[in-house]
């Protein structure tokens, strides 16, 4: 008799919130790469979408550096360093591009194009270097979590970084990760809402999941929810 080795799924506190920040960068890159910058509108619009994504970041590593760094470093001093030094580049590039952007709001005519292409170019250069940092997290970091802590412990972290999101936050994170998840992941995200956060907070979160999904998303997700339910009062 044959025996196959099944590889148990570990707790993968970085996947969901990853997919939103990848989504949300190749979003803005694609807006500040097709930007008429003489457009007033068009121009403002794309600036307060990068000012957007630059506090997304910001706010983001600010968490990492809270909540995950710490954990690692109890259980495996050291192992956090590396990317803790990356952050600290990323808050220089992240004011870099605030300059930038500033810059192009300041000039007109071809300096303002000009500097809109630098812009792109910059962008497009922290877009790349973040998704190579959020591999390595993924990888690296993982393993040294996977080995240090239990599954409860690190969704015991995320539960705790999450509760420190301002209403705001909370809501721009939702707002980029549920188009982004598969549909499992998008279930099992809602099936913790649901047991975890207070029922207001879960039923608005779900409405704001049917504006932003297709139909066809839209009513897998309700049927799987539907059915969670009756499982639970059954």
């Amino acid at each position: 008799m044959q025996h196959s080795e099944q590889t148990i799924a570990r707790y993968d506190i970085y996947a969901r919130i990853h997919k939103a920040i990848r989504a949300m960068m190749s979003e803005t890159l694609t807006a500040v790469g097709r930007c008429d910058w003489l457009d007033r509108d068009e121009c403002a619009q794309t600036l307060a979408q990068l000012r957007d994504l630059a506090d997304f970041c910001f706010a983001h590593l600010t968490h990492e550096n809270q909540f995950l760094h710490p954990a690692m470093e109890a259980r495996a001093p050291t192992t956090s360093m590396a990317v803790a030094h990356e952050h600290v580049e990323h808050e220089t590039a992240i004011k870099r591009l605030r300059t930038q952007a500033a810059a192009v709001e300041m000039l007109n005519g071809d300096a303002r194009l000009a500097a809109g292409d630098a812009l792109y170019r910059m962008l497009a250069a922290f877009v790349g270097e973040n998704f190579l940092h959020m591999h390595d997290e993924e990888t690296r970091h993982n393993a040294v979590l996977w080995a240090t802590h239990s599954d409860a412990e690190i969704a015991g972290i995320e539960q705790a970084l999450v509760r420190s999101l301002a209403p705001g936050e909370n809501q721009q994170s939702m707002r980029w990760m549920i188009p982004s998840l598969t549909h499992h992941e998008r279930v099992a995200l809602f099936a913790g809402m649901r047991e975890h956060a207070p029922a207001p907070v879960f039923e608005g979160t779900l409405a704001m999941a049917r504006g932003l999904l297709p139909a066809a998303d839209w009513n897998k997700l309700d049927a799987a929810l539907q059915l969670g339910v009756q499982a639970n009062a059954a």
